[in-house]
């Protein structure tokens, strides 16, 4: 795939806002010397941070200095326990092997990323198109395998099942944007293209607003969460297919 130009930084909720910029100068304090870039990636690139949405960094090191991490465990504590931060720590010389091993993670990183600190160290990052169409069937089979165990083991009540349509819909909506550039189409964000996929594979018209409800609340009107936990797996079951096509496999019928 081709690079994509980093965004600017976002606008954050100012809650949000105060707690990153206390952790960033904390990790410049704590790693200077070895820190080398500092990449947001993820919803928050978009403004589109949800209560339940983690705000994702990845730190590019030099080296990994245990007596400098080691100063930054409680500063990341405190970060995790207020805005949900979750940080990848990766050495500069893994990008290259990092991209290939998560092609379709560094694929959604390249087309939504704002840098925080230091240069882009994606500047030249490519990968490789194969790589992304293997390993994303990988990540949708996966979310349907999870889906599948969810079900049997939560859904004897609805409050447990509504949590896992809402720790779903990050995943699919990441793979509905990578699908979707792999078909050779532009989209904003991960959510214009789940919603772009949703209408093309026919979902009801109300599947989208019962998700944005689940995602909000953990509680939806009685009878609601079962269809639409089943719905969740179908649009999981139905993107797969579609990838198939992109490589000109006979798509196999869900067990």
């Amino acid at each position: 795939m081709s690079l994509s130009t980093p965004r600017e930084c976002p606008q954050l909720p100012p809650v949000v806002q105060g707690v990153l910029d206390d952790f960033l100068q904390s990790a410049k304090d704590a790693l200077e010397g070895t820190l080398q870039s500092v990449v947001l990636y993820g919803s928050a690139v978009n403004g589109a941070l949800a209560p339940t949405s983690d705000l994702n960094l990845i730190f590019i090191l030099a080296s990994f200095e245990k007596e400098k991490l080691d100063r930054l465990r409680s500063p990341l504590r405190v970060a995790q326990a207020a805005v949900q931060v979750h940080v990848m720590f990766l050495l500069q010389n893994e990008i290259p092997a990092a991209a290939r091993s998560f092609a379709p993670k560094f694929a959604g990183i390249l087309r939504r990323r704002a840098i925080l600190y230091g240069e882009d160290p994606f500047a030249q990052l490519t990968i490789p198109r194969d790589a992304e169409i293997h390993q994303l069937k990988q990540q949708l089979l996966n979310i349907t395998l999870r889906l599948r165990a969810a079900y049997v083991a939560r859904s004897l009540r609805e409050e447990q099942l509504v949590r896992s349509i809402a720790h779903a819909v990050g995943p699919l909506r990441a793979c509905a944007a990578i699908l979707l550039a792999l078909e050779g189409r532009s989209v904003e964000s991960p959510q214009l293209a789940f919603e772009r996929l949703a209408a093309e594979l026919s979902f009801p018209s109300g599947f989208l607003s019962a998700l944005a409800q689940a995602r909000q609340s953990p509680f939806l009107p009685s009878g609601i969460a079962e269809p639409l936990f089943f719905q969740v797996l179908d649009f999981s079951v139905r993107a797969s297919a579609r990838l198939e096509a992109l490589s000109g496999e006979v798509p196999h019928e869900p067990v």
